[in-house]
């Protein structure tokens, strides 16, 4: 490990990934990369809570089917969500009977649960791991803000949380994609306390991580197709660019953020972009990660952020730390 970042000897494949949608995200411009949308909030169920857990069930369901791969041929399991204990995760992918790893990095989950699939793989200690995560609108508005019919206004930093769901299996004789490497990040805490401004919570947060894995590797901007972050919207997608650009960096032209990419801003009311740990995930499963294997992008920075905040804490005036965790995808092996 040189700094925070290491570089995967082996450098593991990815083998499958799914993204499971909503309405909303069907309805979207990135509409077409969702292996499944559900157009029914509920799933099917009878509350939001269950349906975010079918959305998880879901996405790995469907990454296993495109493997051709039976829940018993996983070794272990990375996943997490929004919600407290995780319950949209454990709730989900109990039926797989797959040994399990809880993760909480809030929408950070998906590169810190591809981070650690990527190590069990490289290292010998996994034949095949899986990183899942997912969000839902109504569990996490209710969990975070207010109830669904309170009916308050929004302000216009604030952000749609994706009713969205990601899984990728990770494999130590993978073909392209491959991991090549990951920085594990630090948590920055600027100050901000408006749970309503999560883009300018998260965006040194990514940019502390960004800047550490170009200073331990040596590596560009310019050597990646795409700077991918997670949900910082256009409040924390400005801020991220005005920060490399105090130090003579631009990534102005290859960063890509999937809060900007899932939703139209002119058909969508979505104020400052998308967010939600299956806002990454999503992009990251059903966009991102087919076309490295296509070979039509060759090297991405994926780069999701999370709030580590609660209720509680934000009520009891305390600020909003942020984490993000950088990993190197590729179309080379290297």
């Amino acid at each position: 490990m040189n700094g925070n970042t290491i570089i995967f000897k082996n450098s593991p494949g990815i083998i499958s990934s799914a993204a499971i949608g909503g309405k909303m995200e069907g309805d979207g411009p990135m509409g077409e990369y969702f292996d499944k949308i559900n157009e029914d909030p509920y799933m099917s169920a009878d509350t939001f809570e269950k349906g975010e857990s079918l959305l998880q069930k879901q996405a790995v369901t469907h990454a296993l089917e495109k493997a051709a791969l039976k829940a018993s041929e996983i070794d272990v399991m990375f996943g997490g969500d929004l919600l407290n204990q995780c319950v949209g995760t454990t709730y989900g992918v109990r039926y797989f009977e797959i040994p399990f790893l809880g993760i909480y990095g809030a929408c950070s989950t998906m590169s810190e649960g591809l981070l650690l699939a990527a190590l069990f793989a490289d290292g010998g200690y996994a034949d095949k791991a899986v990183a899942v995560t997912s969000s839902h609108f109504c569990t996490a508005e209710r969990q975070y803000r207010f109830p669904l019919n309170y009916g308050g206004q929004r302000t216009p930093t604030s952000q749609y949380t994706a009713t969205a769901g990601g899984a990728l299996i990770v494999a130590a004789g993978g073909d392209a994609p491959y991991v090549r490497g990951a920085a594990v990040g630090k948590i920055v805490d600027m100050g901000v306390t408006d749970a309503n401004n999560m883009g300018a919570a998260m965006a040194p947060a990514a940019y502390s991580t960004i800047k550490q894995f170009f200073e331990d590797t040596g590596l560009e901007p310019a050597a990646f197709d795409a700077i991918v972050t997670g949900d910082l919207g256009k409040v924390g997608s400005r801020i991220l660019c005005e920060l490399f650009e105090r130090d003579g960096i631009s990534i102005r032209d290859n960063h890509k953020d999937c809060g900007l990419m899932l939703y139209s801003f002119e058909d969508q009311d979505v104020h400052a972009g998308g967010s939600g740990c299956g806002c990454a995930g999503s992009m990251l499963c059903g966009y991102f990660i087919p076309k490295l294997r296509e070979g039509g992008i060759k090297n991405i920075l994926f780069t999701a952020t999370g709030a580590l905040m609660s209720p509680t804490v934000n009520q009891q005036g305390e600020s909003i730390p942020s984490v993000a965790h950088a990993v190197w995808l590729s179309h080379d092996k290297g």
